[in-house]
């Protein structure tokens, strides 16, 4: 029999095992409701024979009172699990709507009815005599009607205690999601003040760069220039867009080491090693420049003769495998940029957001210096929300 919600926001069909959560691991269907009611029959037959045992005057063999209780019980459980289908569609889904006394009494009086007819129709089966004798017998009505008010009472607290099951489990998920909601909004504001704005310190130390350049080597002045440019419109397109590829990330990466390298010299020397049949691959905005950011800031800026960057990706099985790799000062070493650049529990912190415990950060110690950051992303899986480290 299963148990229509009052609410119209709740209006999925619970059945009364439902209560016991290792019932709630099936999801709801006709099918599995027809199955659980057959459980439900078989329980209530079995609570019955017991009581009907211990106060017996006659100690019969327990299939002596089980198959006829069994029997009995089917007929009136799924009675009931038809009768309230039945009449919801006859109704227009009224019972489902309805709330409070009208409601109680309603699904009262249906359980009250089934449940007499449902023992009419047994008994009818088990003395091959007509269900009408039992129906107008005042006797058997006196003996079953009380017994189907109490059943009809019964089913009525499993009702509400299924209503409040329900009206708790969907506020918390309520909850839940406008928490999530919440921390998307927040987390895409902060994503695009991010993107949107250049650190101060490269964008003046850049342009400080190009003006002494121009008047001794205008070439490289020029060039600055236009990689800054393309840094800058690269980073403009990601600040409007909730969805990168891995080949624009790897671009603006591109533009971003090139304008450093004209200002570090000989110091800095970088490759990227990206597949074309990998640069087309989604992946969040903003991901690769922070762990950019960190190896020149805190790996190959404090090493006196600097050193090399390498970004690769590759497929490992169904992650994408993503790598920042430099022969810089390593782990430990002071920053050249004191409390800049982005923390790696924050990029954990992104990756849960984006997906969920499927991503994994790793770090490895290079030989014989460096460090390599290695970003592991399930190449199934779409980001739920665009979440920036700060």
């Amino acid at each position: 029999m299963t148990v229509p919600s009052s609410r119209p926001e709740l209006c999925v069909p619970t059945h009364p095992l439902d209560l016991l959560p290792w019932f709630r691991r099936w999801p709801s269907s006709p099918l599995r409701d027809l199955l659980y009611t057959a459980v439900w029959n078989a329980c209530i037959a079995l609570v019955l024979v017991a009581v009907n045992m211990l106060f017996a005057d006659r100690r019969e063999p327990f299939a002596h009172y089980w198959w006829p209780t069994l029997l009995i019980s089917n007929i009136v459980g799924y009675l009931i699990h038809g009768s309230q289908h039945l009449f919801n569609h006859l109704l227009r889904g009224w019972p489902s709507r309805a709330k409070g006394l009208p409601r109680r009494v309603y699904y009262v009086t249906l359980i009250s009815a089934c449940v007499v007819l449902g023992v009419a129709l047994g008994l009818a089966l088990l003395r091959g005599a007509s269900p009408l004798r039992y129906l107008l017998d005042s006797t058997m009505l006196t003996t079953t009607l009380p017994f189907a008010v109490f059943v009809a009472l019964f089913m009525a607290l499993v009702v509400v205690l299924g209503e409040r099951r329900i009206v708790t489990e969907t506020l918390a998920a309520r909850q839940a999601e406008q928490i999530a909601a919440t921390g998307r909004l927040l987390a895409e504001a902060r994503l695009r003040a991010l993107q949107a704005q250049i650190e101060p310190h490269f964008l003046y130390n850049t342009l400080a760069n190009v003006v002494s350049l121009i008047e001794f080597k205008p070439a490289l002045a020029r060039r600055m220039l236009e990689r800054f440019i393309d840094y800058l419109r690269a980073s403009l397109a990601a600040s409007r867009a909730e969805q990168a590829t891995l080949g624009a990330e790897a671009d603006m990466v591109a533009a971003y080491l090139d304008v450093l390298a004209v200002r570090m010299g000989a110091r800095l020397s970088y490759r990227i090693d990206i597949a074309d049949g990998l640069r087309q691959t989604p992946l969040a905005p903003m991901l690769l420049q922070p762990l950019v950011e960190n190896a020149i800031s805190h790996g190959l800026e404090p090493k006196v003769d600097g050193g090399e960057l390498l970004l690769s990706a590759r497929v490992d099985g169904a992650m994408l495998c993503l790598q920042v790799s430099d022969t810089g000062a390593g782990l430990g070493a002071p920053s050249a940029k004191p409390g800049g650049g982005v923390g790696l529990s924050n990029i954990r912190a992104r990756l849960a957001s984006l997906y969920g415990g499927g991503a994994q950060v790793q770090l490895l110690e290079n030989q014989p210096c460096g460090l390599t950051v290695r970003l592991l992303l399930p190449l199934n899986t779409e980001p739920s929300s665009t979440i920036p480290a700060p």
